[in-house]
């Protein structure tokens, strides 16, 4: 009897290695996928931009390389008419990828002694407190951003908006823009 004991504890202990396995290769297999599908949006990207970087975007005025049209709800990052506007997934205050090539001009402008204007703007879903919140949160990290480019604190001018609710499409209205002054 204690051979049919071992036995079927050797088949228990195999069919579990087994699904082990399984979940392993499951995992594995699931990150892969999601990295191709990151690498292929890439890839697209550069191949629409004729493998310009995102600098190069942002100066023609397109959207960085993490973005589509503004109907999206992903973070996007557009340079119009000399006013950089960084757009945000709903409820986060992530930049979009290409933010610091976007705000080269921003720079530039700063150190010919203008100062960064940053204002925030958010949609009219939602609690307003808690929006005013996340729009002064998205605000900080453009701010971050242009620290971290070398920008001096007393170049940067956080500015409430005088209407924090924009127009247009809520992907539209979560945005936060930056001016030279």
């Amino acid at each position: 009897m204690s051979s049919q004991d071992d036995d079927s504890h050797g088949i228990v202990f195999a069919v579990l290695a087994g699904v082990i396995l399984l979940a392993i290769s499951l995992a594995i297999g699931v990150g892969l996928y999601r990295t191709s599908k990151g690498a292929a949006a890439v890839t697209a990207a550069q191949g629409a931009t004729g493998g310009a970087g995102a600098g190069a975007m942002a100066a023609a005025g397109h959207a960085g390389a993490a973005s589509g049209a503004v109907g999206d709800d992903a973070a996007s990052v557009r340079v119009e008419e000399g006013v950089v506007k960084f757009y945000f997934a709903t409820a986060k205050a992530d930049l979009a990828t290409g933010a610091k090539e976007a705000l080269g001009d921003v720079v530039k402008g700063v150190a010919a002694g203008k100062t960064a204007v940053i204002s925030g703007y958010h949609d009219a879903t939602g609690d307003a407190a808690r929006n005013e919140e996340l729009a002064k949160q998205r605000a900080l990290a453009v701010r971050d951003a242009l620290l971290s480019l070398g920008i001096g604190e007393d170049k940067v001018e956080l500015k409430k908006p005088e209407v924090s609710t924009a127009s247009g499409s809520n992907a539209e209205a979560r945005r936060v823009e930056v001016t030279l002054q």
